[in-house]
């Protein structure tokens, strides 16, 4: 891997002050011819909602890019889940040859606004601005794959490459276990030699090589329940202890860098209906009852396993030891998304791509913060290859109503991820 990374990173920087070649001059001026082709699939992606939990509107979204990848020459397959998962699958689109090394790009179809949420269509708001649903995260992002590989494809640089491209029905919410709705995404990751991911763009001069997985923890207490005039004799109860257990997972766990943990929902009372799956509750209590149960469950975000462990551990101990009088509590842990740890691959990618940029003229890319941003579908396979995401649209407003893509910005994005994979697939 390392003698790849010092010939591409010979190859990319050329001399002093060197110029684009021509092949590379023809792939910006092929995005933007194709950029009211681009911008007209966008509207269309978009005026489809493809909330995780619709599965015709995911199936409609993947129908429209396997349509267009289709005419530049990938074979498109659609992988279907089982019906227990109740999710759309994923699309497919590869080539395959011997040129260069392989890639596996990665989108998703599915949105966070699902049918019941206020409708936001397509709208131009300026000459800099587009609004509507999953117009950044992720569509946009889809359309950056899609023109990027449709401007090589129309200057002939795409034959004998091997790319994969592969769009998931239901990042936003994958489907469980999680073995099912990732074991082909993960399978064909392995295969390839790089990963590329265009969620959301940092801008034109940042991108991610680490990005923060995500745990989630639920936290059981147990009280005595008595008359609450002896609550503090008999026994303090449920939520008092719940109190004390989440007050010092924020005092022992709140200083350390790109660690952090949130309660997202804190029940307490008499009785209890909890759906772990739904987040939801039904509570009953009383003010002259101390609180038999309370239950707590939240989420864990990390950099890296080691530091994820090291987490569950205090989180254990803390709910294990110095219980208050007349209460247990107990604390499980569900694994999420993994982390996409820091490597020295995914440096030198951002170095590969720092030079296409300078080159460009656009101006130098710097990995961003990795504490700035959840976790991914790159995750999933992070570990298997070296990678980059932030490559997609860039804009403001992702998963809220009246989300943006920056316009101005778009066409350049595509540019340069056309020139990256260019680089990329050249020996």
């Amino acid at each position: 891997m390392k003698s790849f990374f010092a010939i591409l990173l010979s190859l990319s920087s050329f001399a002093a002050g060197a110029q684009l070649t021509k092949a590379e001059k023809k792939i910006i001026d092929n995005v933007k011819k194709q950029m009211p082709q681009t911008l007209q699939t966008l509207e269309r992606l978009v005026n489809i909602n493809s909330g995780t939990l619709n599965v015709e509107g995911v199936r409609k979204t993947g129908d429209i890019l396997r349509s267009e990848f289709n005419k530049i020459g990938f074979t498109t397959e659609w992988i279907s889940m089982p019906d227990s998962l109740k999710r759309a699958g994923h699309l497919v689109a590869s080539r395959k040859g011997k040129y260069g090394k392989k890639l596996f790009l990665i989108g998703h179809l599915d949105t966070v606004f699902e049918p019941d949420m206020p409708a936001n269509p397509y709208r131009v708001l300026n000459d800099s601005t587009a609004t509507g649903q999953g117009v950044n995260d992720m569509k946009g992002g889809d359309m950056v794959i899609l023109a990027a590989l449709r401007a090589l494809n129309s200057a002939g640089l795409l034959k004998n490459t091997t790319i994969t491209a592969y769009f998931t029905g239901d990042e936003e919410k994958s489907g469980s276990p999680v073995t099912v709705s990732r074991g082909d995404f993960i399978a064909r990751a392995q295969q390839s030699d790089i990963a590329l991911a265009f969620e959301g763009a940092g801008g034109l001069h940042s991108v991610a090589d680490a990005r923060r997985g995500s745990s989630g923890w639920q936290l059981n207490v147990y009280g005595k329940q008595a008359h609450s005039s002896g609550v503090f004799k008999v026994g303090y109860g449920a939520i008092y202890e719940a109190s004390r257990i989440v007050n010092e997972f924020r005092q022992q766990l709140s200083t350390e860098k790109y660690l952090t943990f949130n309660p997202g929902i804190f029940v307490g009372g008499s009785e209890l209906n909890y759906d772990s799956a739904a987040i939801k509750a039904q509570v009953s209590g009383k003010t002259n009852i101390i609180s038999p149960a309370a239950f707590v469950q939240g989420d864990l975000r990390f950099l890296t396993e080691e530091q994820k462990k090291a987490a569950r551990e205090k989180m254990r101990l803390i709910a294990a030891t110095n219980n208050l009088a007349g209460t247990q509590a107990e604390i499980t842990f569900e694994d999420g998304i993994p982390s996409m740890e820091p490597t020295t691959g995914n440096r030198n990618l951002v170095q590969i791509l720092d030079k296409v940029s300078t080159e460009m003229r656009v101006g130098r890319v710097r990995a961003g913060d990795p504490g700035a941003r959840g976790a991914g579908d790159i995750s999933y396979v992070a570990r298997f290859v070296d990678g980059l995401d932030g490559l997609g649209a860039s804009g403001v407003g992702s998963h809220a109503p009246g989300e943006t893509i920056n316009l101005k910005e778009f066409p350049v994005l595509i540019q340069r991820a056309a020139l990256f994979i260019y680089r990329l697939t050249r020996k």
